[in-house]
C-alpha cells in the first residue's frame, strides 16, 4: 500500500492523499520512541506521565468539533455520533490520569519466607500500535494512553484511510506535553509493520483489526518474540431470555446492532430470542429496523466501497442458500446500505459463521436456555455479548456457559471508560482498557529484600 488516502463513502470522491513513509522516516520514529523512552520511563513518575493524559482529555473536548468533521470525511460517522465517541475518548484518558497511581502501586505478595516482596510495574520500551478505521480516535486512545503513563513510547500505525484524524491525534499528544518520540505517528506499508516488529527496538504491538491481519501480526510477533495484543472481529449475541419489558429489549437490541453503523466488533450482530418473545420481539424489532433513517442521521454510509461489496455479497449469499431478508433490500445506494434483518438462517449457511459489518442482523428463535447457549457458541468469534433476563441468577448461569470475553446483563453497551474490553477464540487476546489493559505491557518486576 503505498498512499494513505481519505476518500469520502458519502461521494467516493478522494479528498487528500499523503505518501507511505520512507525507510528514512521509519527508521526515524524509531530511533526517537526507543531514544525518548530511556528518560520518559526512568526520569518521569507516574503522577508526572498522568497530568498530560489529563490534559489530552481536556483537548479532545475543545476541538471536538473539527475531530468529528475529519473522521466524518474519512470513514462516513455522522457528526453527532463522531463527537460522541471523541467525548468517550476523553473520558478514557481522563480514567487512565485519574486510576494510573493506584493501578500502578506496588503490589505486596505474601510469601512463605516472610521477606519483603513486591512486584513493580514498569514500561518496557517501544510499543507499536497497529489501529482500525472504524473508531479513529477511540481506538488509539485506549491503546496510547496506558501505555504512556505506564513509560512505554507509542508508534502508531493507524488505518490507511485514517490519515488526517492519525496526523489530528499525533498533534494532539503533542500538544498535551508528551515529549517528542512519545508518541508518533507513521504510514507504514504493510511491509514496514513487519520490520518494526521484527525490529529490536520494538518490545510489543498491539493490533485491533480483522482476524486476517490479528494472525498475520501474531505470527510476526511470535518470530520476534515480542508480546502482542489482539482485538479482532466479533458476532457477538443478543439473548432474550426473560423479560416483562420487550420494548426495552428491542430498545437496546437495536442501539446494539445499529451502532456506528454497524461497524463495530461489539456489535449485536445475532438476535437469538426465546419462543414465548419471538413473535412480539420479531415485529417490533424489523419495525425498528425499518424505521431507521439516514436523512435524520440515525446511521451513516458504510466506510468504502469495499466494505459495501462484502457486505452486499454476504447477504446475497445467504439469501441465495435459503435466508429470508425480513426488512431491507441488499441494494445499497453508493455506499449508503439499508438496515436490515434476515432469518431463517441455518447452520449449512455460509452467514451463520461469518460476522457481518454492517447495519444487518440475524434473527433466531430457540426454544430453551440450552438451545440459545448452544447457537451463541456456534460461531469462531467470543468477544461479548448480551443477555436479556430479569431471573439475575438465571442470566449469570447463562453467562457462565457463553464462550465470550464480556456479558453484559439486560443491556447493550455497559462498556466504561475504566472498565477491561477484550475476548476470546478468533476475537482475540490480551485486554484494554481498566487496570488489566494497563499491564499488558508492563514490566512486572520482582524485588526481594533479605532484610
Amino acid at each position: 500500500m503505498g498512499t494513505f488516502a481519505v476518500t469520502d463513502p458519502s461521494t467516493g470522491e478522494t479528498v487528500a492523499e499523503y505518501p507511505a513513509a520512507t525507510p528514512e522516516e521509519i527508521e526515524a520514529a524509531l530511533a526517537t520512541t526507543h531514544r525518548t523512552y530511556q528518560g520518559w520511563s526512568h526520569r518521569t513518575t507516574v503522577r508526572e506521565r498522568a497530568a498530560h493524559a489529563r490534559r489530552l482529555s481536556e483537548l479532545f473536548i475543545e476541538r471536538q468539533d473539527e475531530l468529528a468533521k475529519i473522521i466524518n470525511r474519512e470513514m462516513g460517522k455522522p457528526i453527532p455520533q463522531g463527537i460522541g465517541e471523541i467525548q468517550f475518548a476523553s473520558k478514557i484518558s481522563a480514567a487512565f490520569a485519574d486510576n494510573a497511581e493506584r493501578w500502578l502501586a506496588d503490589e505486596q505478595l505474601e510469601v512463605a519466607d516472610g521477606l519483603r516482596t513486591f512486584f513493580r510495574y514498569q514500561g518496557i520500551g517501544v510499543i507499536l500500535g497497529v489501529m482500525p478505521w472504524n473508531y479513529p480516535y477511540y481506538q488509539v486512545v485506549r491503546f496510547a494512553v496506558p501505555n504512556l503513563i505506564l513509560g512505554n513510547t507509542v508508534i502508531l500505525r493507524h488505518a490507511a484511510q485514517c490519515p488526517e484524524s492519525a496526523l489530528a491525534l499525533e498533534r494532539l499528544f503533542l500538544d498535551a506535553g508528551f515529549p517528542n518520540g512519545a508518541y508518533v505517528n507513521v504510514f507504514s506499508t504493510h511491509q514496514q509493520i513487519a520490520d518494526m516488529i521484527a525490529d529490536d527496538r520494538v518490545q510489543g504491538v498491539s493490533l485491533t483489526g480483522s482476524e486476517r491481519a490479528g494472525a498475520i501480526v501474531a505470527e510476526q510477533a511470535g518470530r520476534a518474540l515480542k508480546k502482542c495484543v489482539l482485538e479482532l472481529g466479533g458476532s457477538d449475541v443478543f439473548l432474550v431470555l426473560d423479560t416483562a419489558d420487550i420494548d426495552s429489549a428491542v430498545e437496546h437490541a437495536v442501539a446494539g446492532r445499529m451502532d456506528n453503523t454497524g461497524q463495530s466488533c461489539i456489535g449485536s450482530k445475532r438476535i437469538v430470542v426465546i419462543d414465548r418473545y419471538y413473535d412480539e420481539f420479531a415485529a417490533k424489532f424489523t419495525a425498528a429496523i425499518g424505521a431507521q433513517s439516514y436523512e435524520n442521521g440515525d446511521y451513516g454510509p458504510l466506510s468504502s466501497d469495499s466494505a459495501t461489496k462484502t457486505l452486499t455479497a454476504q447477504v446475497g449469499r445467504a439469501v441465495e442458500q435459503g435466508a429470508t431478508i425480513l426488512v431491507g433490500d441488499n441494494q445499497p445506494q453508493g455506499n449508503v446500505y439499508t438496515p436490515s434483518v434476515i432469518s431463517d438462517i441455518t447452520p449449512s449457511m455460509d452467514v451463520y459463521s461469518e460476522e457481518l459489518f454492517g447495519p444487518v442482523a440475524q434473527l433466531y428463535r430457540v426454544s430453551s436456555d440450552e438451545e440459545a447457549i448452544e447457537l451463541a457458541n456456534a460461531t469462531p468469534y467470543g468477544l461479548g455479548s448480551v443477555v436479556v433476563c430479569d431471573d439475575l441468577e438465571r442470566a449469570e448461569r447463562v453467562g457462565d456457559q457463553l464462550d465470550v470475553g464480556m456479558v453484559f446483563v439486560n443491556a447493550n453497551g455497559l462498556g466504561g471508560p475504566d472498565v477491561p474490553f477484550g475476548g476470546v477464540k478468533k476475537s482475540g487476546y490480551g485486554r484494554e482498557m481498566g487496570k488489566v489493559g494497563m499491564l499488558e505491557f508492563a514490566n512486572k518486576k520482582l524485588y526481594r529484600f533479605a532484610k
